[in-house]
């Protein structure tokens, strides 16, 4: 039995077996970690425009032009983007003084996934932030 060339079919062959996959992993750890860095971006710098603003329209405006940034800036969709504001103190949010946390949450299709029996709602990965920014005590005096 004459087996001359076939190492080096084997080798092609396996070699695709194993390149394919890990390819496909690094893509989707590429994509996953982009999104993970943009909404680990979008909570601080939510966090620092909320508390840096003298009032809340101002605090509304400028956080929303921070998401459209953020989104444009990392791929990412702006209606999937969920944002939720806290504050340390009862009452409204944000209040001088008190601590204001602003978590951004989001996820991440995987890619090459189709939208097939549902695939591609179960082949998201969530991410999420957190970040934390004490308000001004001058917060929303003229």
């Amino acid at each position: 039995m004459d087996e001359r060339g076939s190492a080096s079919l084997e080798f092609i062959t396996v070699g695709l077996i194993l390149l394919v996959p890990l390819v496909y992993l690094i893509v989707a750890l590429g994509a996953i970690q982009s999104q993970a860095l943009g909404v680990e971006t979008g909570a601080r710098q939510l966090a620092r425009t909320i508390a840096s603003a003298p009032d809340t329209a101002t605090a509304n405006v400028r956080a929303q032009r921070v998401i459209e940034a953020i989104a444009a800036e990392y791929g990412m969709d702006p209606s999937r983007i969920d944002v939720q504001v806290r504050c340390t103190t009862p009452g409204p949010c944000p209040a001088a003084g008190a601590l204001v946390s602003v978590t951004v949450a989001t996820e991440v299709l995987l890619p090459l996934v189709p939208p097939v029996l549902g695939l591609d709602q179960a082949a998201r990965v969530p991410v999420t932030a957190t970040g934390i920014q004490k308000v001004s005590h001058y917060w929303g005096e003229p």
